[in-house]
C-alpha cells in the first residue's frame, strides 16, 4: 500500500506542475470499434491514415498498449469504469455493473461530477444490458447519447461483390453512398452529430467531455468504396504462417462464429471448425480450373506451371478481406480528420485533449483466426495516442519555448500501458484526480458490503495515470513503470464449440478463463478452470500454457511453454500473472 500511496502523491505533484497550464480544457475520447495497431504511426507501411498520424505528430504514442478483454461490452465497460473484467464480472454483454456487482463511477459520471458537460455519440458503451439499455444514462451523460439512425441497416443486405451480383449481407462490402439506405452511413451520421455538438459548445463556460465512437473497422466491413484506391491488393501480404500452431492447445483458438454466417463467407461451406478461410472464391476456382485445362492441354509447361497457378490464386479472397479491413479504416481516419478539424475551425483546438484508442484489436489471418476473440497479441494490442496542448505541442508559437516536448523525437513510448490507465489519466487532465482502489481485505470488508448494497459512488480505479510517462517521454527519460498488461478471455470448453459459442459464452457457460500478461520481453498464457456462479480462477490447476519470446517472435508463431530452457522464465511469469495487477505497478 505505502508504494500505491506514493504513486498517489507524486501524481499530484504532476498536475501542479504541469496540467494546470491549461484550466479545465475540453476533452476528446476517440474510440474505433476493433482497430489494431494497423497505422501509418505505429510502422504499418500498407496503412493510410494520414490524419491520425497527424494527431500522433501532435501527441505521445503508445506503443506497448493493450485491452483488458478483446470483446466490446467488457472492454469498454472495463476502461471507462477502470475496473478489470473479473472486478465487473461482465465477460459477455448480459449483465449491467451497476446492478451486479457495485456503484461504480464511470470516466463521464467523474467528470459530469465536477462541473463537465458530458456527451456521448456513436458506439461508446456497448449498446443493450450491458449499459442498461441507455448507455448508462442519466449517470454518465448531461445530454442524450446519439446513436446513428442508420444503425438499424448495419447488417442490410446491401453488399455486392461484383456490380452484376445480388446484394447481400457480406463480409466484405465496400459500397455507394448513394445508394445507401437514407443515402448515408453511422460512422457519417456520428461525425456530423459530433461536429454540431462541437460548434454548439464551443463557447459554453463548462468544459466538455465528448466520446465518440465510430463502428468500423468493426465487421461488416462496409465502407465507401472509393477508398479501396489506397489500397490495392497487390500490396498485401498473407501471413507467413497462415496455420494454427502445433503445440498450441485448441482452447486457445477462436473460430471466428461471426464471420461465417456472412453471405459471402457462408457460401465457401467450410467445415466448422478448423478449415480454413479459403484465399479464393468460388468463382476464382473455377476461373483457375478453365486456366488450368488450358494448361494440361496445350503443353507440359504449363503442367508444371499449374502449381504455381494454385498459389497465386490461392490468396485472393483472403487479401481482399484485408484489403477491406485497411480500406475501412482509412474511411475513419478521413472521419478523424474531419472531427479534428472542427476544434479548429471552432477555435478550441487549443484547449482540446485529444485521446484516440481502440476497444481491442482484431486478427488478420494470423495463426489462421480472424476477428478477435482471443488472448494473442494482435487481439488485445491496440493503438493508444495522447495529445495534449502546450504538453505535447504548441499551438501558438510563441507558446514554444515553455512547451515539454522540445525534443521532437521524443514523442513515443514502449512502456506497458492498459486501457484501464485511461480513466486515472483523464482524471488528472482535468484536475479531478482518482485514487488506486483499495484492497477489500478482512479488515475493511464492510466497504464491500456498502458497494454491493449501491448506496455509495466508488471513483477510483484498477490502472494508474500516465501523466509521469508522458512527462519523462517529452524528456527523453525513463521511469520505471509496469511489469506487465494483464488480459483474459473466458471458453467453454477446451474444443472448439458453436453451443456454446466459444467465441462469446454466456457467464453460465464459462468453465475455463484465459489469463494473459505481457511483459516487455514475452507473453504469457495460463487457461484454467473458472466458476461462473462465483467467478473465481482454480490456480491449482494448469489446463495448457503458451509462452511467445517477444525479442523474437513477436508474430506469436512459436509457443515456447515446454522448453525446458524456460522453466524459470514461466515459473515467474506465472506468478506474476497469479499475483495480478496490483503487483506489477511500478514502486515509488
Amino acid at each position: 500500500m505505502f508504494s500505491v500511496t506514493c504513486f498517489n502523491i507524486m501524481i499530484v505533484v504532476l498536475i501542479f506542475n504541469v496540467v494546470v497550464i491549461i484550466a479545465h480544457p475540453n476533452i476528446l475520447l476517440i474510440i474505433v470499434d476493433d482497430l489494431r495497431t494497423t497505422l501509418g504511426c505505429y510502422g504499418d507501411a500498407n496503412a493510410y491514415t494520414p490524419n491520425i498520424d497527424a494527431l500522433a505528430e501532435d501527441g505521445i504514442v503508445f506503443t506497448e498498449a493493450f485491452a483488458q478483454q478483446a470483446l466490446c461490452a467488457p472492454s469498454r465497460n472495463s476502461f471507462l469504469t477502470s475496473r478489470r473484467p473479473d472486478t465487473l464480472r461482465l465477460y459477455d454483454f448480459y449483465s449491467y455493473w451497476r446492478d451486479v456487482v457495485g456503484n461504480y463511477t464511470t470516466l463521464p459520471e467523474h467528470l459530469k461530477n465536477n462541473g463537465y458537460t458530458t456527451m456521448s455519440i456513436g458506439k461508446v458503451f456497448h449498446p443493450g444490458i450491458s449499459s442498461n439499455g441507455s448507455d448508462d444514462s442519466p449517470y454518465s451523460w448531461t445530454e442524450k447519447p446519439f446513436h446513428p439512425y442508420t444503425d438499424r441497416y448495419k447488417n442490410a443486405p446491401v453488399c455486392r461483390m461484383v456490380p452484376q451480383s445480388k446484394v447481400a449481407m457480406n463480409l466484405i462490402c465496400p459500397v455507394r453512398i448513394s445508394t445507401m439506405p437514407n443515402k448515408t452511413l453511422p460512422d457519417l451520421e456520428t461525425l456530423r452529430e459530433a461536429r454540431r455538438f462541437i460548434n454548439e459548445h464551443k463557447k459554453n463556460v463548462n468544459p466538455f467531455f465528448l466520446a465518440v465512437g465510430f463502428q468500423k473497422p468493426h465487421i461488416p466491413l462496409k465502407y465507401p468504396e472509393r477508398y479501396l484506391k489506397y489500397h490495392p491488393i497487390r500490396k498485401f501480404k498473407m501471413p507467413e504462417r497462415y496455420i494454427w500452431p502445433d503445440n498450441v492447445n485448441n482452447v486457445a483458438y477462436n473460430p471466428w462464429t461471426d464471420l461465417r454466417w456472412r453471405k459471402d463467407v457462408a457460401k465457401l461451406k467450410l467445415k466448422f471448425p478448423w478449415e480454413r478461410i479459403p484465399e479464393w472464391t468460388l468463382s476464382d476456382r473455377l476461373k483457375f480450373l478453365i486456366l488450368c485445362s488450358y494448361c494440361l492441354y496445350f503443353s507440359l509447361y504449363f503442367q508444371l506451371y499449374c502449381p504455381l497457378m494454385v498459389f497465386l490464386f490461392s490468396e485472393k479472397f483472403a487479401k481482399q478481406i484485408i484489403q477491406s479491413y485497411y480500406a475501412a479504416v482509412s474511411y475513419i481516419d478521413n472521419m478523424i480528420g474531419k472531427l479534428i478539424y472542427q476544434l479548429h475551425v471552432s477555435m478550441i483546438r487549443e484547449n482540446t485533449i485529444v485521446i484516440l484508442t481502440s476497444d481491442h484489436g482484431w486478427a488478420l489471418g494470423e495463426h489462421a483466426v480472424w476477428s478477435k476473440y482471443s488472448n494473442f497479441d494482435v487481439a488485445v494490442h491496440v493503438p493508444l495516442i495522447i495529445s495534449i496542448p502546450i504538453v505535447t505541442f504548441e499551438h501558438n508559437k510563441s507558446m514554444r519555448s515553455n512547451a515539454l516536448h522540445s525534443k521532437k523525437h521524443c514523442r513515443v513510448t514502449d512502456a506497458i500501458v492498459e486501457l484501464v490507465d485511461i480513466f486515472p489519466t483523464i482524471a488528472n487532465l482535468a484536475g479531478v484526480p482518482i485514487p488506486i482502489c483499495q484492497v477489500i481485505n478482512n479488515t475493511n470488508a464492510h466497504l464491500k458490503n456498502i458497494f454491493i448494497q449501491n448506496k455509495i459512488p466508488n471513483p477510483c480505479s484498477e490502472g494508474i495515470t500516465l501523466l509521469p510517462l508522458i512527462k519523462s517521454t517529452l524528456q527523453c527519460q525513463s521511469i520505471p513503470w509496469k511489469k506487465a498488461a494483464f488480459s483474459q478471455y473466458p471458453r467453454p470448453e477446451i474444443q472448439p464449440m458453436l453451443h456454446p459459442n466459444s467465441d462469446k459464452p454466456r457467464l453460465k457457460d464459462i468453465n475455463i478463463m484465459g489469463y494473459t500478461l505481457k511483459t516487455s520481453d514475452y507473453r504469457y498464457t495460463a487457461w484454467i478452470p473458472f466458476v461462473h456462479t462465483t467467478c473465481k480462477p482454480d490456480w491449482d490447476v494448469i489446463i495448457a500454457e503458451e509462452l511467445y519470446d517477444h525479442k523474437t517472435d513477436r508474430a506469436e508463431e512459436f509457443n515456447i511453454a515446454a522448453l525446458p530452457e524456460m522453466l524459470k522464465t514461466k515459473k515467474y511469469l506465472r506468478v506474476l500473472l497469479k499475483d495480478g495487477w496490483r503487483n506489477a505497478l511500478p514502486r515509488y
